[in-house]
């Protein structure tokens, strides 16, 4: 798994610091929900019952890099 500079960035933003890594490869790995983008992107969604909330991933369309990753409040199976 690599990752883009933006999300490197973003990383440390106050809304997303929380987000542990684990979490994160838990989705790239496992996703229970996954949808392809118009750009190639594809996102992936799991539930992470720690926090109680789905956790969106984005990955580029090589399929190994992530873009972003965030708590999803929208999402609904």
């Amino acid at each position: 798994m690599k990752f883009t500079d933006y999300f490197l960035h973003i990383r440390h933003m106050t809304d997303r610091k929380d987000i542990k890594m684990e979490w994160i490869e838990q989705v790239y790995e496992f996703p229970e929900h996954e949808q392809i983008q118009t750009d190639g992107q594809k996102r992936k969604w799991r539930y992470i019952k720690e926090v109680d909330k789905y956790l969106r991933i984005v990955v580029m369309e090589d399929g190994e890099t992530v873009h972003n990753a965030f708590f999803d409040r929208d999402f609904k199976k």
